[in-house]
C-alpha cells in the first residue's frame, strides 16, 4: 500500500514536470512568433521608408497594389512629386505675337524717321489696339513728339559732297612731290576716317539728312503749269536739316592703285558694299565708301535720315558707272580711246558690255530701293559754262544712251568743276544750254560754291549750291586760312592724321 501509494506521487511528478515543459516551450514558441511578427511588420516599414525615397516604385512591385496585386492594409497611399510641362502656346497665338512684335518695331522705326503718323497708323493695323494700354501709349507718345517739331528754314539748308573716298592715306598720298595723281587725290578726296568723323559730328550738333526732293513742292496752277514752292519739313526743335551727295562714284582707271574702292557690289543679303583691292592684291568686300558708310551710320542712328533719306549718287559716264565698265566706247579697242582704257581692255580679253551693265543695273536698283537717287554729272564730266551747246547736246546723248537705262530717268543735273549756268538767283530762261537741259527733262540743278547754304525756288525749277568737304576745304579750315566749315565740324579734330600738307591752288 505504502508503495502504491510512492508510485502514484511519482507519477503525479512526472506528470506535473511533462506539463510545465510544454507549458514552458509554447510560450517560447509564443514570444518566437511574437518576435517574427513583429520584425517582419518592421521590415515593411523600412520598406515604405525606401519606396517614399526612391518615388514610391520598388522593382517588381506595384507602388499601390503591392506584389500580389492587393491594396495593402495600414499602409498610407504617398503623393509623390511629378514634373509637370507647360501646356505649349497655340501657334495661332505665337505668331500673333511675332507679328505684334515686329510691327511695334517698324513703328518705332518710323518714328525715329520722324513719319509719326505712318508710325500711329501702323500701330492701328494691330488688332485689338483701341483697349491696349501699351499699344495707346505709343500712338500718345507720337502725336505728342509730332505735336513738338517745327518747321525747317528752307533758306538754310545746306548742302555737303564727297567724292569717292580714300581708304589707304598712304597709298594715296604718297609721292606728292612727283606724282599729280597724289597731289589730286589730297586736293579733292575725303578719307573714310574724316567722314565718319564728320557724319558722328554733324549727328550730335542736330543734322540731318534730307532729300532733295523733300525740299520741293510741286503744285499744278489754273492753267496746268507746274509749280515749284517749298515744301514744310517738320523736325523736333534742335534739329537741322542737310542734303548730302556723292560726285563720280564710277571708280576711273585713274583711282587704280592709289586705294579707293575698286567697284559697288551687293552682299549676301543684297544690300550695296564695296570690293576693295588690297595693297597685295586680295580682293574684299564691305564698307568703303560713302553708301555703305552712311548705310550703316543710319541703321544704327535711324534719327539720322528723314523717313528713310540718304543722298544723291552723281555719275559720268565715259568710264562707265559704279566700277562696271558700262560705255559703249569699250567696244573698241582700237578707236580714240584713252590710253587707261587701252590698257584696261587688254588686261581684261573677256569682257563682256552686256554683263557689265546687267550687273550696274541691279546694283544700281538696289541703290534705289535703298533709298539713293541719281542725277547727272554729265557723261563727260564736262564744264557746263564754257562747253557750247552741240557739245552739251552730244555729252547729253551720251549719258542718255549708256547710263540712263541702267540707272534709270532723273531730273537732278549736278554741274562738275563749280561751273553753271548763269550767276545766282534766277536762270535766264531764254539762255539756250537752260532751255535745252529743261527740254530733256532736268529741273534740279546744282553747283559748288563754299557758301553755308543757297536755295532758289524757281517758279518751276531748284536750284542749289553745294559745299565740298574735301580735303582742300578741311586743311584750309583745320590752318585758319578758311572758316566755312565751322558750323558743320571742328577741321582740327576731323582732319585725317595721315593726310600731308594740302598744295594750295593758285
Amino acid at each position: 500500500m505504502i508503495n502504491d501509494n510512492k508510485s502514484r506521487k511519482k507519477r503525479n511528478q512526472s506528470i506535473r514536470m511533462r506539463r510545465t515543459t510544454v507549458g514552458v516551450l509554447m510560450i517560447g514558441v509564443f514570444f518566437v512568433f511574437i518576435t517574427v511578427f513583429i520584425l517582419s511588420q518592421g521590415d515593411d516599414t523600412d520598406k515604405e521608408e525606401d519606396m517614399v525615397q526612391t518615388g514610391g516604385v520598388q522593382a517588381g512591385v506595384d507602388k499601390e497594389t503591392g506584389s500580389e496585386g492587393n491594396q495593402k492594409e495600414g499602409i498610407p497611399e504617398i503623393s509623390v512629386p511629378q514634373t509637370v510641362e507647360p501646356t505649349p502656346e497655340p501657334k495661332e497665338d505665337m505668331q500673333a505675337k511675332q507679328r505684334r512684335e515686329e510691327t511695334i518695331a517698324r513703328a518705332e522705326l518710323l518714328a525715329a524717321a520722324y513719319d509719326y503718323d505712318a508710325a500711329t497708323d501702323l500701330i492701328r493695323t494691330i488688332e485689338g489696339y483701341e483697349t491696349d494700354t501699351a499699344l495707346q501709349e505709343k500712338i500718345t507718345a507720337y502725336e505728342a513728339e509730332k505735336a513738338s517739331c517745327l518747321p525747317v528754314n528752307m533758306d538754310e539748308v545746306t548742302h555737303v559732297f564727297y567724292h569717292t573716298l580714300v581708304v589707304d592715306p598712304e597709298r594715296a598720298f604718297a609721292n606728292q612731290d612727283k606724282d599729280p595723281q597724289a597731289v589730286g587725290n589730297n586736293q579733292w578726296m575725303t578719307t573714310v576716317s574724316e567722314f565718319l568723323k564728320i557724319t558722328e559730328e554733324m549727328y550730335d550738333r542736330g543734322y540731318v539728312i534730307v532729300g532733295i526732293h523733300d525740299l520741293i513742292d510741286v503744285t499744278t496752277d489754273e492753267n496746268g503749269k507746274t509749280v515749284y514752292k517749298p515744301a514744310q519739313i517738320m523736325l523736333p526743335p534742335g534739329k537741322r536739316a542737310y542734303v548730302l551727295s556723292q560726285d563720280d562714284l564710277c571708280y576711273y582707271h585713274s583711282y587704280d592703285n592709289y586705294g579707293y574702292a575698286a567697284k559697288m557690289v551687293l552682299d549676301e543679303n543684297g544690300k550695296p558694299v564695296c570690293e576693295y583691292i588690297q595693297a597685295d592684291g586680295t580682293r574684299v568686300t564691305g564698307a568703303y565708301d560713302v553708301v555703305p558708310l552712311l548705310d550703316e551710320f543710319i541703321e544704327e542712328h535711324p534719327d539720322a535720315s528723314y523717313r528713310g533719306a540718304k543722298g544723291i549718287i552723281a555719275l559720268t559716264g565715259y568710264n562707265g558707272i559704279l566700277g562696271y565698265r558700262t560705255d559703249s566706247s569699250y567696244l573698241d579697242i582700237n578707236g580714240d580711246l584713252n590710253e587707261d582704257k587701252k590698257a584696261w581692255l587688254r588686261e581684261n580679253p573677256d569682257f563682256d558690255i552686256e554683263k557689265e551693265r546687267a550687273e550696274a543695273k541691279k546694283v544700281a536698283e538696289a541703290l534705289k530701293e535703298d533709298g539713293w537717287e541719281f542725277a547727272s554729272h554729265t557723261w563727260g564730266h564736262i564744264r557746263i559754262a564754257d562747253s557750247s551747246l552741240e557739245r552739251l547736246m552730244t555729252d547729253t546723248k551720251k549719258w542718255r544712251e549708256n547710263v540712263e537705262p541702267l540707272v534709270g530717268p532723273t531730273d537732278t543735273i549736278i554741274f562738275a568743276h563749280g561751273q553753271d549756268l548763269g550767276k545766282w538767283g534766277g536762270y535766264d530762261e531764254s539762255e539756250a544750254k537752260y532751255k535745252y537741259l529743261r527740254e530733256q527733262g532736268y529741273d534740279v540743278f546744282c553747283n559748288v560754291d563754299s557758301n553755308l547754304y543757297r536755295t532758289w525756288f524757281g517758279t518751276d525749277y531748284l536750284r542749289q549750291g553745294r559745299r565740298n568737304l574735301d580735303g582742300y576745304r578741311i586743311y584750309k579750315n583745320m590752318i585758319g586760312m578758311e572758316d566755312n566749315v565751322s558750323d558743320l565740324f571742328d577741321a582740327a579734330e576731323v582732319i585725317d592724321p595721315l593726310r600731308p600738307p594740302v598744295p594750295l591752288l593758285p
